[in-house]
């Protein structure tokens, strides 16, 4: 690991390239991505706006693990909608939820020194914990020693409460790897607001009755469901999700003197982390929201990637120091 010689990295069910993102900037630069897979056409646009088209493929499931080229670290957020809160919850009966074997198989072919899994936190006691014992039994029968942690961005100087499940492997049984610990910086809503954003955020008089006529429908049953207001001094959002576009519901911004409005994709982009230069150009706000909800939070996996990186290194050191004994 001293040498120069670049860390190469596969980006599976990439999204938008937020995993990849991270470890190129935990790792300096010293990464190369040698493989990604996406099916979405969508996600694929900005995907290449941000990282150029080089060694994209489309559906894993449909690629046969020994064409995958031989990397260090395996990169994936895998589909989590078979585990979410918000849909059914079927987990390995949903289809997408058999994705996780797709990683096995090319764990299994490949061998890559390490890698990173991220999925929603309901997998950690989906089917009372059967789901996630299920894959942490596969992943040690393919010979690695794993670590699972549930971390929350708003411990991360990020202004979102949203919580992700993170799985961290290493095919050495020796390495010593410890997640990151919470920063404990103070986090505001207007760290990631625009001065002038656009009216057409605004939300209509007929979206706004709406989202109050299912908050006070709620209420009066007991539950407290419906739309999520703050404004720039409140300390966090609700979680983004992939159906941002469809009402905003999740996270309207107070205005004075009128409706709320929705963030805009350059403020998705900020509560999710992701740095300024980062291109949203590409595709539509629609796609852009779906994009960021589905993505990750980018300064958590940096940490993370910064201790994997410690822990590789540290490995390779005593590895060394053993070599030199021997």
């Amino acid at each position: 690991m001293k040498s120069k010689k670049k860390i190469k990295i596969i980006d599976l069910f990439a999204g938008i390239g937020g995993i990849r993102l991270c470890f190129e900037q935990a790792f300096k630069g010293n990464v190369e991505c040698v493989f990604t897979s996406e099916i979405d056409k969508f996600a694929i646009q900005t995907y290449i706006a941000n990282f150029g088209d080089e060694n994209i493929y489309g559906d894993i499931t449909k690629i046969d693990e020994k064409d995958i080229p031989e990397h260090d670290i395996l990169l994936a957020g895998f589909p989590c909608q078979p585990f979410s809160q918000a849909g059914l919850k079927k987990g390995f009966k949903d289809t997408r939820g058999t994705l996780f074997f797709d990683i096995e198989r090319v764990l299994l072919a490949k061998k890559p020194k390490a890698f990173l899994l991220e999925n929603v936190k309901q997998l950690k006691g989906h089917d009372k914990g059967n789901t996630l014992k299920v894959i942490l039994e596969h992943l040690k029968n393919a010979g690695y020693k794993t670590y699972v942690q549930v971390l929350a961005a708003k411990d991360f100087g990020v202004p979102q409460n949203r919580e992700r499940i993170y799985i961290v492997g290493f095919l050495d049984n020796n390495v010593d790897f410890h997640f990151p610990e919470p920063i404990k910086k103070e986090t505001k809503v207007g760290s990631i607001l625009e001065k002038n954003p656009d009216k057409k955020y605004t939300i209509s008089d007929k979206l706004w009755e709406g989202h109050q006529r299912r908050k006070a429908m709620h209420k009066s049953k007991g539950n407290g469901f419906g739309y999520g207001l703050v404004n720039a001094d409140s300390s966090y959002t609700n979680t983004i999700s992939a159906r941002y576009y469809k009402d905003g519901s999740e996270i309207l911004v107070e205005q004075k003197g009128k409706n709320p409005r929705k963030l805009t994709p350059r403020e998705a982009a900020r509560l999710q982390g992701f740095p300024e230069d980062y291109n949203i150009s590409a595709v539509s706000d629609n796609q852009l929201y779906k994009q960021f909800g589905n993505s990750v939070c980018v300064p958590v996996i940096e940490k993370i990637a910064e201790k994997i990186k410690e822990s590789l290194e540290m490995t390779s050191l005593h590895n060394e120091i053993l070599a030199k004994v021997q």
